[in-house]
């Protein structure tokens, strides 16, 4: 999406979920026939027109799974701002893709590992329910916030937007 767009739509928008798919431009050319920098523009741009964003990578093994590359975007991701929830989800072969094995939950557990060491606030697990890593810790004192499973909320303990432990406002659109 261009900037202009970016601009145009932000106004209508309360919150936005963007992919960033990979770390490398190699990987979006081969695989996406894209580009990465318009899209980190636009992750970092809606940010700062103050659109909620929240990003989903897919990992998938042999492509993007490297430490290296997963700290890259946790690092950029941080630099946008910490808030910004980080999705790493797991990669299921299917369609033109059924060359690689699904993906491990001991890689989700580290690419979140990642995500927290590099200062995220909010990093979740994706399509592997009852891992543990789908729910929302507070980041202040750690008690357990929002327990899901899958895409059902099991429990919700904030209260207008905070930990009613320790207050700590938890950043998000709540209403």
């Amino acid at each position: 999406m261009s900037p202009g767009v970016t601009r145009h739509l932000a106004p209508v928008l309360d919150g936005i979920n963007i992919d960033i798919k990979a770390f490398t431009d190699s990987f979006y050319k081969k695989v996406c026939k894209a580009r990465l920098q318009p899209v980190l523009d636009n992750v970092r741009l809606m940010r700062e027109l103050g659109v909620w964003v929240e990003v989903t990578t897919l990992i998938i093994p042999g492509w993007n799974d490297s430490p290296e590359e997963l700290r890259d975007i946790a690092r950029f991701l941080h630099g946008v701002d910490p808030a910004i929830p980080w999705h790493v989800t797991a990669f299921y072969p299917t369609f033109q893709m059924t060359d690689r094995e699904r993906t491990p939950a001991a890689t989700l557990r580290l690419a979140r590992e990642i995500g927290l060491e590099e200062g995220l606030r909010f990093v979740y697990e994706g399509n592997i329910p009852g891992e543990g890593g789908e729910n929302t810790y507070c980041p202040a004192c750690g008690a357990e916030l929002i327990s899901r499973f899958g895409f059902s909320i099991d429990r919700n303990s904030l209260v207008n937007g905070q930990c009613p432990g320790c207050r700590e406002k938890i950043e998000g659109i709540w209403q």
